[in-house]
């Protein structure tokens, strides 16, 4: 009799590794299988997009205090569980074409991530394209869907076992090509980290300011979205276009002769000087801001 395999391979690798990671607990286990198991799911009824939001809601908040951590009035922390940090499309590339582990140490500077301390990238070379959730869950999304890209193991192998509706594997050039483009539709590219993914990087998203949960979180006020480290700078060559200010994702550009761009508000992703006909802005390092997510080779 043949045998029946219940729990699929990725789901078993998830759980050998979720098994080493010490104060990483089955709840936290749980929360990272519903996550990667039924995403356009959770994404929807976590941005109210589903049509049973609202009936859900009760069981939504109980599973939400069950699972999330805390803040200091013992309310859910979304912000803390599930975090993303823009990135320069050079950095984006970098992501999707390491050959090697990564690991980096002390994320805290970057991310004011609890469970991101120690970034371990396994087997990089493994990257999946998924359809985008949020953008699935909108009612008249942006397109393309598949620009969402899930890189490493397990979760590029977990993604596409579960999903292969909406997932395929890629190589490290059509991921690659898939930024080119996102970047050319002046979308923002956001590296991913979430306590129950491991705690670790896992996914970059391709995100569009219309669709995107994370960036509507942010400006909501829940601190979803880390900057890249860097902020945009305007020289003396601006001609007061405008061109910037219609490509800002962030509202973080105005214009009164000149641009001019409040760096509180920029994320530093770099989508304004690339359509800057006069080539008068550039990203420089904003240490208030965070250190950029530099990947050094172990």
């Amino acid at each position: 009799m043949a045998k029946i395999n219940l729990i699929k391979p990725s789901t078993r690798a998830f759980w050998r590794e979720a098994r080493s990671l010490p104060g990483y607990s089955l709840l936290d286990f749980l929360h990272g299988y519903v996550y990667g198991r039924w995403p356009y799911l959770y994404i929807s009824l976590g941005t109210g997009r589903h049509p049973l939001s609202r009936r859900l809601a009760p069981l939504v908040g109980w599973l939400a205090r069950a699972m999330l951590p805390r803040t200091p009035e013992g309310e859910p922390d979304l912000a803390d569980s599930y975090h993303g940090k823009a990135v320069p499309l050079e950095t984006a590339r970098q992501l999707v074409s390491v050959k090697e582990d990564l690991r980096m140490g002390d994320l805290e500077k970057v991310i004011p991530y609890r469970l991101a301390r120690d970034l371990i990238l396994q087997h990089p070379e493994h990257i999946a394209v998924l359809d985008c959730p949020c953008r699935a869950a909108a009612e008249h999304p942006c397109l393309p869907l598949d620009v969402c890209l899930i890189v490493g193991e397990p979760f590029a192998s977990f993604i596409v076992e579960h999903r292969p509706d909406r997932a395929r594997r890629i190589s490290a050039e059509e991921a690659q090509a898939i930024l080119e483009a996102e970047d050319k539709r002046g979308h923002v590219h956001h590296a991913f980290f979430k306590d129950a993914m491991l705690g670790r990087f896992y996914a970059i998203c391709n995100c569009c300011s219309c669709c995107c949960g994370a960036m509507h979180a942010q400006r909501n006020g829940i601190p979803m979205l880390a900057s890249s480290g860097y902020v945009a700078r305007v020289g003396e060559d601006c001609t007061g276009c405008g061109s910037c200010k219609r490509a800002c994702l962030f509202d973080a550009v105005s214009v009164n002769g000149r641009a001019v761009i409040d760096p509180a508000a920029c994320m530093g992703c770099g989508i304004c000087l690339r359509r800057c006909p006069a080539k008068a802005i550039q990203l420089e390092l904003a240490p208030e801001r965070g250190e950029p997510l530099v990947l050094p080779v172990s």
